[in-house]
């Protein structure tokens, strides 16, 4: 008896693919359908006919959110790198027109990206004009991970990080400044050693922002202990923490030089040379086909920053 095989009119393509892991990624087909600009009902139709495709199903459908079955999980994990080799190539080949076009997925720590954005923004439209930079923000961990998923082109953080896959290139030297109660009787001095800090109250980031990390080492040459009950989500609120008396801490030289270094009951002080400091420098994956861009835009950085 002939074997009789049933023949679909629908062809795996890479459209249906990104439709797939953008559904794996928000985990509601109205959340993906607006991640894909397209409608629900047509992506949730392209879903089915992919499986029917793959005679599997893919998604498990409840009333108010999705998962993936075991094939389904399986699939997005190629689908991924399939996506992104395919997105390479046409970086490639954009990149051999002109290497300085197109856009750059740039992601920049949140102690940074602020901060240093307003200094190198005007340099980087008048020099790379045709190179369109697409900005994010995360912290470090996530940052990573997104950049060794092809999901950004390079990022913007405190080095040393974890270089498994991946390039890196120092941009700028960072020194730290201390941000202390206008009554306090450290900002009466002219410049301030780590020693000073010794028995004082420190406020620091929550957990998962690099700069805390940097702060706490910094500190651990001198007895300063810190402030378990106040946690702050950014470096603004650190201020406002500071401003109101309940200790001091760490900023980042370009942060302490922002508008808010001057508000009402802050002083920023310097410290005496050496200054303790943190290294600032572009990650990007060794596979990258946007390398001239990237080395482009961190000269572009070095520069600005050697001025400063």
């Amino acid at each position: 008896m002939p074997i009789a095989f049933k023949v679909y009119d629908h062809a795996m393509n890479l459209r249906d693919l990104r439709y797939l892991v953008a559904l794996a990624d928000e985990g509601h087909f109205g959340r993906a359908a607006v991640r894909c600009h397209v409608s629900q009902p047509t992506l949730s139709a392209q879903v089915r006919k992919l499986e029917e495709y793959l005679g599997v199903p893919l998604v498990e459908r409840q009333p108010r959110r999705i998962t993936l079955t075991e094939a389904g999980t399986r699939v997005v994990e190629r689908a991924r790198r399939v996506l992104l080799e395919a997105d390479a190539i046409v970086e490639l080949a954009r990149s051999d027109r002109d290497p300085l076009s197109g856009s750059l997925k740039v992601a920049l720590i949140p102690t940074v990206g602020p901060y240093l954005l307003p200094h190198v923004a005007r340099r980087l439209r008048r020099d790379l004009p045709r190179l369109k930079l697409m900005l994010y923000e995360y912290q470090t961990e996530p940052l990573l991970e997104k950049l060794r998923a092809g999901e950004i082109d390079v990022g913007i953080l405190a080095l040393p990080v974890p270089q498994d896959g991946l390039e890196a290139g120092v941009l700028y030297e960072e020194p730290f400044t201390v941000a202390v109660p206008t009554g306090h009787p450290l900002a009466a001095r002219d410049r301030l050693k780590l020693e000073d800090l010794r028995g004082e109250t420190l406020l620091l980031l929550e957990d998962g922002h690099c700069l805390r990390d940097q702060a706490l080492e910094v500190c651990s040459r001198v007895r300063v202990h810190e402030d378990q009950d106040y946690r702050a989500t950014s470096l603004e609120t650190l201020r406002q923490m500071v401003a109101a008396g309940h200790g001091v801490t760490l900023l980042p030289q370009l942060a302490a030089g922002s508008h808010g270094s001057t508000a009402r009951g802050l002083k920023i002080k310097s410290f005496a040379k050496p200054a303790p400091a943190r290294t600032i420098g572009a990650v990007w994956r060794k596979s990258t086909t946007r390398g001239e861009a990237i080395e482009a835009l961190a000269g572009v950085v070095r520069e600005v920053m050697k001025e400063e």
